[in-house]
């Protein structure tokens, strides 16, 4: 048993109720943290689970995750409740929404009903506020170069090995302050920033979904927790298809106060807001498996930069950048871990 298991372990069994508990691994994620599941006997004699989080404080401050969580929670959004804190080691003791992913249940038959829940929960949690005691950073210039930038350095050149001209360069920075202008130009509300089919949870009995991994939010553009869910780096659907999802969206942000923008603009915030979060995405994937071992994420770079092909080919003020990815960053893509895989039909 490892030292943190073992800490963890001895930390959730002093509660009325765990002192017996058995810890069982559930997962981890894209960060230091762990996830595992322990249990008691509820006052009806049923057995009931909840989750503890082991984040390396070292690693990791849950001090933004525990005041995210309250202030949604308060406000009716479904994020799991906290029974139990420890920042100081950094464990927690939350509400078990259970296994059932978003992703594994997205089909032909289930798709629709799954989006237009998830796009409700993203408006309700848009108009909320910042925690009186965590204000949300904001989505600021600072921050959107800095995820850009984890494009050319991880990705291209880290793992790709590609040695970028001073041409490339430039080219790259024409590209990132066309798309950084459009981000900081829209409606700015509260952003989940990991809000995709992996971070909700299908909630037996609700078709609103569960929402995790929220720890990372920020006050910025109003279509990029769409951009992340509807153009999923873990999964594609059919352009018709995302549109209806899109129009659903803006016309519900529209009714909520967000933002008074028509149909073309806020398809062309969603398309230059969605490049952003794939440059940003795809080198993260890269440097998950360079610097962590995580591997298994260099599977989903050919759809991520795929959607930089897409969205760039429509774009006339990126021509340039869409040729130089088509011609020489896909092929090395392709060749080194292949194509991008069809889309959900």
């Amino acid at each position: 048993m490892d030292i943190r298991l073992r800490l963890l372990t001895e930390w959730v069994r002093q509660f009325p109720g765990f002192e017996q508990t058995n810890v069982e691994p559930v997962s981890g994620d894209a960060s230091f943290r762990r996830y595992f599941r322990v249990s008691r006997i509820a006052a009806n004699g049923m057995p009931e689970s909840f989750i503890v989080m082991d984040a390396p404080p070292e690693h990791e401050n849950c001090g933004p995750f525990v005041a995210i969580a309250r202030h949604w929670h308060q406000h009716g959004v479904a994020v799991p409740d906290i029974l139990q804190q420890d920042l100081a080691q950094g464990f927690l003791l939350i509400e078990d929404f259970g296994d059932q992913l978003m992703l594994g249940q997205l089909n032909g038959n289930t798709a629709d009903t799954l989006y237009r829940g998830a796009l409700s929960e993203l408006i309700a949690i848009q108009q909320l506020s910042s925690p009186v005691d965590y204000p949300l950073p904001p989505y600021d210039t600072a921050l959107l170069d800095r995820e850009m930038a984890l494009f050319p350095d991880w990705l291209l050149e880290q793992y790709l090995g590609l040695d970028l001209s001073n041409t490339e360069r430039a080219l790259l920075d024409t590209t990132f302050a066309i798309l950084r202008e459009s981000a900081l130009a829209q409606p700015e509300v509260t952003v989940h920033r990991d809000y995709h089919s992996r971070n909700l949870l299908i909630r037996a009995g609700s078709d609103r979904p569960g929402v995790i991994d929220f720890q990372d939010a920020v006050t910025g553009p109003v279509t990029y927790d769409a951009a992340s869910l509807l153009k999923d780096c873990y999964i594609e659907w059919p352009e018709e298809q995302v549109c209806q999802w899109l129009e659903v969206f803006r016309e519900g942000s529209i009714q909520s106060g967000l933002h008074r923008a028509d149909k073309e603009t806020f398809r062309q915030w969603f398309e230059l807001m969605g490049m952003q979060r794939h440059l940003k995405a795809a080198g993260i994937f890269a440097r998950l498996a360079l610097r962590d071992g995580k591997h298994g994420y260099l599977n989903d770079i050919p759809r991520t930069v795929g959607y930089l092909l897409t969205a760039s080919s429509r774009q006339p003020a990126l021509r340039h950048f869409h040729e130089w990815l088509s011609d020489t960053v896909m092929p090395e893509i392709t060749h080194r871990i292949g194509p991008a895989p069809d889309r959900e039909q």
